[in-house]
C-alpha cells in the first residue's frame, strides 16, 4: 500500500463520514429512530457539543486546539513512516485517524457540535459515529500492535534526525 493511496483515502474517508451524518442531520432528524437489530442496534439522530458522554461540553476552543495539535502528531507520524511493507498497518491506522479528526472537526467548525446516530442500545453505549470508529478501533489497533507486532527499534523513524557533523567537529 503506498502512501499516496492512503493520502487518497483521507478524503475518501470523510466524505463518507460527512455524509452519513448528512443522512443523519435530514432524514433521521425529522423520521426519528431506525432500529437496525431489535434490542441491539439503532439509528437516533443526537447532536453533541461535547465528546464520549457529552463531557466538556460546549468547550469548543478546547475541542479546537486539542484536535489540531492531535492532527499535527498524527500527520508528522504520517509523514514519517517509512514506506515498507511492515509498516503497512500503521499507515492505515494513521489515515483512519486522521479521516477521523478531521470528520468530527468538520462538524465543530460548520454546527459547533458533532453530530452522532450510531447507538448500540444493547449495552446502553454513548451514541456515536462514522468518525468515531475511525479513530477509536484504530487506536485500539495501534496499542495492540505497539505490544505485539513492533518492536521499540522499529519506530526509530519518528527520531529527530542528527545534523551531519563538519569535518573538524568534535
Amino acid at each position: 500500500m503506498k502512501k499516496t493511496i492512503c493520502l487518497a483515502g483521507i478524503p475518501l474517508l470523510v466524505l463518507i463520514d460527512q455524509l452519513t451524518k448528512y443522512w443523519a442531520r435530514t432524514w433521521l432528524s425529522v423520521k426519528g429512530p431506525v432500529v437496525l437489530i431489535p434490542g441491539a442496534l439503532e439509528l437516533r439522530y443526537l447532536t453533541n457539543q461535547g465528546s464520549a458522554w457529552g463531557m466538556l461540553s460546549g468547550q469548543m476552543v478546547f475541542f479546537y486546539i486539542f484536535t489540531i495539535l492531535a492532527l499535527g502528531i498524527l500527520g508528522f507520524v504520517w509523514y514519517r513512516i517509512p514506506a515498507e511493507k511492515k509498516y503497512r498497518k500503521l499507515l492505515l491506522i494513521m489515515t483512519f485517524m486522521i479521516a477521523g479528526a478531521l470528520g468530527n472537526l468538520i462538524d465543530r467548525v460548520i454546527f459547533r457540535y458533532v453530530i452522532d446516530f450510531i447507538y448500540i442500545s444493547l449495552i446502553d453505549f454513548p451514541i456515536f459515529n462514522v468518525a468515531d470508529m475511525y479513530v477509536t478501533i484504530p487506536a485500539a489497533f495501534l496499542v495492540l500492535f505497539v505490544l505485539t507486532v513492533y518492536k521499540d527499534d522499529e519506530f526509530t523513524f519518528l527520531r529527530r534526525k542528527k545534523e551531519p557533523q563538519e569535518k573538524g567537529e568534535q
